[in-house]
């Protein structure tokens, strides 16, 4: 697929490495695999796509986990084309993944100020992935935050089940995460670090929000603790990916002392 739509569209195209999902869906085929290990498999799930991607001559690979032989990919990617790799960043081994395949590790993270003491510069770089609801003021931003993720009892306790089938260390992060937002979800909050739709089984990442100046200010002090790469979550309009814009274009502008 990498190498079709390369040579169909001329665009490069990342690839996000995943090594497993909700326990339960595992066992489920009948994958055993402890959650460290299954970090060992996909460095070399990654290796095997990297070398098929790579190398011109017919390409072979022995590991724990996967053999091939002699395999060859048609038509080749353009080195321009290559993809960058990313792996959940979240816990140890798969901050260890994310170094041995040389790419970059993305977590959901913290609230800045509390990323800025613990992030450690990694060999592919880190990224962090957030939604992002901004607006012009404070009360307009939240005014769209609330009617876009409203309280959602049967969310709640999907959430709660979600967490309990699952061996995900970012699941378990955000969840033991106390936030102001869990005991009033229909009042404005000052601190822009929301978890509310998070909570609510809305969506799986944190979400920033305020004016666009104080996502910006937020977005930076990530940018500053060494976060070089950003996923939002996934926009629902034009005009809100427009929004979101905003905010990034001041992220990067600079700042007057």
């Amino acid at each position: 697929m990498i190498a079709s739509l390369a040579f169909l569209h001329g665009r490069r195209l990342d690839v996000n490495l995943v090594a497993g999902g909700f326990r339960k869906d595992l066992l489920a085929l009948a994958d055993e695999t402890p959650h460290d290990e299954r970090y060992d498999r996909l460095v070399e799930y990654g290796e095997v796509i990297r070398g098929l991607l790579t190398t011109p001559r017919p390409y072979s690979f022995e590991g724990d986990y996967y053999r091939v032989r002699n395999l060859q990919l048609r038509p080749a990617v353009p080195d321009k084309l290559l993809p960058s790799f990313f792996v959940s960043g979240s816990s140890p081994a798969g901050l260890a993944a994310a170094r041995r395949l040389g790419a970059i590790a993305v977590k959901y993270p913290q609230p800045a100020h509390e990323e800025r003491s613990t992030a450690e510069p990694e060999a592919g770089g880190l990224g962090i992935r957030v939604g992002i609801v901004a607006r012009e003021s404070e009360e307009e931003a939240w005014q769209v935050a609330h009617d876009r993720f409203p309280g959602d009892r049967k969310g709640q306790l999907t959430h709660q089940l979600a967490m309990e089938a699952t061996d995900s260390h970012w699941h378990r992060q955000l969840s033991r995460r106390q936030n102001r937002s869990e005991s009033n979800g229909n009042e404005p909050i000052q601190d822009p670090y929301w978890l509310w739709p998070f909570q609510n089984y809305h969506t799986f990442c944190p979400y920033l929000v305020g004016s666009y100046d104080r996502v910006a200010g937020e977005l930076r002090a990530y940018k500053e603790s060494g976060f070089t790469t950003l996923i939002v979550d996934i926009p629902v309009s034009p005009a809100d990916l427009g929004h979101i814009g905003v905010a990034l274009a001041r992220t990067l502008a600079p700042v007057s002392t």
